[in-house]
C-alpha cells in the first residue's frame, strides 16, 4: 500500500509530467519550420533518423583495448576511424579511417617497424601525426601537402579512451570523469562490450526508465513493488553537459532476488538513481542498507556505468562496467567479491533489455500507419527530457549548415 506521502508525490509527478508534455509540445511546434526533419519536428514521439551527434566525446574503448602496435578500425556516428597506440605507454592516436589516396580502409593496413602505418592498397605510409611520409610509386619526389589524414582529439582517463567526433580540434568540453573505474577504493569489472542492432536512443531511454523493471526484469532485479516507488527528476547539468537524473527512494522495501543475493539484505532502505551524464554515458547508482542504516558501514550497493557509442542510426556499441566498494564481499561466499557476483549475474538482465530493444527497433522500422502514437506516463518525464537534449544538440549542429545554404 502507498503511504499518504507516496500518494501525494505520485500525484505531483503526474502534474509535472503533464506540464513538461505541454511545454515541449507548445515550444517545439511553434519552432517547427517546413523542410526540417521529422526528428526535429517532434518533441514527444521518438524518432530514429538524424539522431547522431558529432560534437560530443564518445568512448572508443577501454585502455586495454589498444595494445601497442595494433590497428583498430571503428565507425562512430557514421564516420570511419583508424586508431592505434604507437608504443607502450604512448598516447592513442585517431584519424579518419580512409586513405587520402583512394579511400582504402586504413585499418586493413599494417604498422611497420618504424611505427608508420602502411596502407594495404598502394603502400602510402603515415606517421603518428597523420602525415604521409612515403609514397612507394613516387620515390625521390616531394610528397604533396594534401597527403595527410584528418586527426581526431583523444583523451585517455579513468581507464577509458575518449574521442571527440566534432569539427573543433580543441573542444572546450572535456570527457566526463568516471573515477570509480580507476580508483583503488573501488573494484570495477567489465560486464559487457557488444554491438547492438538498434538506434542508441532506445538504450538511453531504457536506462533512464526503470519502471520497466516489472515485468521485464521480474524475478531478478525487479518486481511489481518497484513500479510503485515514487520517482523524482533533476535536470541539473553534470560536468558541463546537459543532464537528466531520475531518483527513486524507498523505505522498508523488500529487495528482489538478485539484489538480496548481491548484498544479503532482504528488507532495505534504498536510494536508486539513473543519470544521463551525456548522451554517451549513463550512470546507475544503487545504495541500500537495512532500514535506518543508509550512510553507515552497513551500506552496500553498486555503480553501473553504461557507455553508449553510436555506430550509425541503426547500430551502437554498449559497454557496461560494474563497480562496488573494494573489500565488499558476496554474503553467500566471502571468497567472492560483491562486484564479481554482480558481473556474473547481470548478463542475464542485459539479455532481457537487448531483447526489448531489438523488438522495439523492429516496430520503429515499420511505417506508423494506423499507429495512434505514444502515450506517456509520469515515469516518462526523464526520457522526454533526454529526447529534448538530444534533439537540441542535433539541431545546434544543423543550424550553421542551414544558415550557410540560406546565405
Amino acid at each position: 500500500m502507498l503511504t499518504l506521502r507516496q500518494a501525494l508525490l505520485a500525484l505531483f509527478h503526474q502534474f509535472e509530467t503533464l506540464f513538461h508534455y505541454l511545454e515541449h509540445l507548445c515550444r517545439h511546434r511553434s519552432a517547427a519550420r517546413p523542410g526540417r526533419s521529422s526528428f526535429l519536428h517532434s518533441s514527444v514521439e521518438i524518432q530514429v533518423k538524424e539522431t547522431l551527434i558529432r560534437n560530443l566525446w564518445y568512448v572508443a574503448g577501454t585502455s586495454d583495448e589498444f595494445a601497442p602496435g595494433q590497428l583498430v578500425g571503428q565507425t562512430i556516428v557514421g564516420l570511419p576511424l583508424v586508431l592505434w597506440r604507437p608504443e607502450a605507454g604512448g598516447e592513442v592516436v585517431a584519424f579518419d579511417g580512409r586513405c587520402c589516396h583512394k579511400r582504402m580502409p586504413l585499418a586493413a593496413g599494417k604498422l611497420l617497424a618504424d611505427g608508420t602505418l602502411e596502407c594495404a592498397y598502394h603502400g602510402l605510409c603515415f606517421d603518428s601525426a597523420g602525415k604521409c611520409v612515403k609514397i612507394p610509386s613516387q620515390p625521390g619526389r616531394a610528397i604533396p601537402s594534401r597527403a595527410k589524414l584528418r586527426p581526431y582529439p583523444i583523451v585517455e582517463q579513468d581507464g577509458m579512451v575518449w574521442i571527440w567526433m566534432g569539427d573543433d580540434a580543441n573542444p572546450a568540453l572535456r570527457p566526463p570523469r568516471i573515477p570509480e573505474l580507476a580508483s583503488p577504493e573501488w573494484e570495477a569489472i567489465r560486464v559487457q562490450n557488444a554491438e547492438v542492432p538498434t538506434n542508441y536512443l532506445l538504450l538511453i531511454e531504457n536506462l533512464l526508465d526503470i519502471s520497466h523493471f516489472y515485468p521485464l526484469h521480474d524475478g531478478n532485479i525487479g518486481d511489481i513493488a518497484n513500479s510503485e516507488i515514487p520517482v523524482e527528476f533533476s535536470h541539473e547539468g553534470v560536468q558541463g553537459n546537459r543532464s537528466v537524473t531520475s531518483v527513486r527512494k524507498a523505505e522498508s522495501y523488500r529487495h528482489p532476488p538478485y539484489l538480496e543475493d548481491f548484498f544479503g539484505y532482504e528488507l532495505v532502505d534504498r536510494h536508486h538513481s539513473h543519470s544521463m551524464i551525456s548522451p554517451a554515458a549513463i550512470r546507475v547508482d544503487l545504495r541500500c542498507a537495512p532500514p535506518g542504516r543508509l550512510e553507515t558501514e552497513d551500506e552496500r550497493g553498486y555503480i553501473l556505468t553504461h557507455l553508449i557509442t553510436p555506430i550509425d542510426e541503426r547500430h551502437h556499441r554498449w559497454r557496461v562496467i560494474a563497480a562496488c566498494r573494494a573489500g565488499h564481499r558476496w554474503p553467500a561466499d566471502p571468497s567472492v567479491s560483491t562486484v564479481a557476483r554482480v558481473a556474473e549475474k547481470f548478463p542475464g538482465v542485459i539479455a532481457q533489455d537487448l531483447w526489448a530493444l531489438t523488438e522495439q527497433q523492429k516496430m520503429l522500422d515499420l511505417a506508423d500507419t494506423h499507429y495512434l502514437g505514444e502515450m506517456h506516463l509520469r515515469a516518462d518525464t526523464g526520457i522526454l527530457k533526454a529526447r529534448e537534449i538530444v534533439r537540441d544538440m542535433v539541431a545546434a549542429e544543423a543550424q550553421p549548415a542551414s544558415q550557410a545554404v540560406a546565405a
